[in-house]
């Protein structure tokens, strides 16, 4: 596939979670945690919820404003961390964080999921904090969790 190509279908499936966004609500369960996180830069802004049990986070949902890089960046990340242990989530944000560096990384689990349509943000510096906003809601949140 052409590296044309490619991209259109990268930004093809930004786009759609953008669109159709995945787990976009809320929370309504005891124990629940809640995570509000903003880019001043640019008005994001996300409401992560997040679920805990036994060490897995069992459910993840979001609510917010922003562009489609940092809504479609949530609704995949939200996706993908459901069921993971939180370890694992957490070593999923710093892969992430990588990637959006421009940093070569070697991960599965983002290279074989939609979460890899946003490698080329990481081409455009004012962007990158849009991509990251959800993620670094979850680190955050899981962090103090475990405090």
């Amino acid at each position: 596939m052409s590296s044309n190509n490619l991209e259109q279908l990268y930004r093809q499936v930004i786009m759609d979670h953008y669109k159709n966004p995945r787990n976009k609500g809320t929370i309504d369960n005891d124990g629940k945690m809640t995570i509000n996180m903003n880019n001043p830069t640019c008005g994001d802004r996300i409401q992560l919820h997040l679920q805990v049990e036994d060490g897995k986070i069992s459910d993840a949902k979001f609510t917010g404003e922003g562009c489609s890089i940092s809504l479609s960046s949530a609704s995949m990340m939200t996706d993908a961390v459901k069921g993971q242990d939180v370890d694992e989530a957490m070593h999923m944000s710093h892969v992430f964080s990588d990637m959006m560096q421009g940093k070569d990384f070697d991960d599965d689990k983002i290279e074989e999921s939609d979460i890899a349509a946003l490698e080329g943000v990481s081409k455009f510096p004012a962007r990158i904090k849009c991509a990251t906003l959800a993620w670094k809601a979850m680190e955050k949140g899981l962090s103090e969790d475990k405090e």
